[in-house]
């Protein structure tokens, strides 16, 4: 998710890029960790908030209290914070940065990830402060709204996209219009969680078909690209949730969209081996917000339908869930300090 040259990054050659690299002068001074410090960061906080709301699920099946989730809440309050923090400071100080990342046909994505953090922040504000849960969601919403404009308006634009360009990635910009009924219902909004569903179910359906056949008649995803895959239990995962809570009740459709998201998961189990042997690259967050909302739709598939099984699987899953989000901030941190990431491309 950062830090990819587009040899083996996010999707293409730099002679198929649409902009290369910001660059500097040979022996000027040597690059700055701000200045490619990238919007991928913010896949952090997708993974944080949906691990957030994985543990509300779980407490509240086991009847246990919100202190591990608040725990969490803040943790992920905080990390938020910090990344906006430095994507500020890279905004103010190297603009020409952000304009690369915008026409970068991977980087583009991320943008909308920095109003999906808002969005799963309100929804797990909601057990402790319903007026925060509502401000949250409100402003994460209207920010995600105007981000998938934008970015589908450059996508059918006149840029120097190729299908080489696509990537599972592609997706971020569609899951943040299906996350926003969760809380959207809850609080009442209902038009407002409809309109927001339609948007995202009807591109993930075509994003989806981009997206395969991109992997299956074209050359393979680079190595650092591969934990992308997880990205495709999202959409149908997220689906559920949303469609549930709208509806109350877990009919045909959402059914339909549950074992969707097993059925993806169940491919990435397959990929095992081959990502197994792949490099730590910030793109192995991919896999923590997919996990997170396979689990949370698991638990809630477990409690509408009273099904002993589905609430096993859910416990598991959320073990799963605790190891690879220990894992992954365990790595990002060694990363970190060992200067592996923030390097330019």
């Amino acid at each position: 998710m950062t830090q990819m040259s587009t040899s083996t990054g996010p999707g293409a050659s730099s002679t198929n890029t649409p902009n290369t690299a910001p660059m500097h002068s040979m022996g000027v001074r040597a690059p700055s960790r701000l200045e490619h410090f990238p919007n991928a960061f913010f896949a952090m906080v997708m993974g944080l908030a949906g691990f957030t709301l994985a543990t509300e699920r779980i407490e509240k099946s086991l009847g246990a209290e919100h202190s591990t989730s608040l725990f969490l809440l803040i943790f992920t309050g905080i990390v938020f914070a910090l990344l906006l923090g430095f994507y500020l400071a890279k905004a103010v100080r190297y603009p020409q940065a952000i304009r690369w990342e915008w026409n970068h046909p991977v980087r583009l994505c991320f943008f909308p990830a920095a109003s999906i953090g808002l969005i799963l922040m309100g929804t797990a504000l909601a057990p402790f402060s319903p007026q925060l849960s509502f401000g949250f969601w409100a402003v994460g919403a209207a920010l995600h709204l105007f981000g998938t404009l934008a970015v589908l308006s450059t996508w059918i634009g006149h840029r120097n996209f190729e299908l080489m360009h696509l990537n599972p990635a592609w997706f971020i910009p569609v899951v943040g219009n299906i996350l926003v009924p969760i809380a959207g219902a809850r609080q009442g909004y209902m038009e407002i969680s409809w309109f927001f569903f339609a948007i995202g179910i009807l591109f993930w359906i075509v994003l989806l078909t981009l997206v395969f056949n991109r992997l299956v008649f074209h050359n393979p995803l680079p190595q650092r690209l591969l934990p992308t895959l997880m990205i495709l239990i999202a959409p149908p995962a997220v689906g559920f949730v949303s469609f549930v809570t709208m509806t109350g009740e877990i009919g045909p459709f959402a059914r339909v969209l549950y074992y969707t998201g097993v059925f993806f998961f169940l491919i990435i189990l397959l990929q095992l081996p081959k990502l197994s042997r792949i490099s730590f690259a910030m793109s192995w967050w991919a896999y923590s917000f997919p996990m997170a909302a396979l689990t949370i739709s698991t638990m809630l598939y477990a409690e509408k339908s009273q099904s002993p099984f589905h609430e096993t699987l859910g416990l598991a899953l959320f073990a799963l869930l605790v190891l690879v989000i220990i894992g992954l901030l365990y790595r990002t941190a060694r990363a970190i300090i060992g200067n592996e990431i923030c390097q330019p491309e």
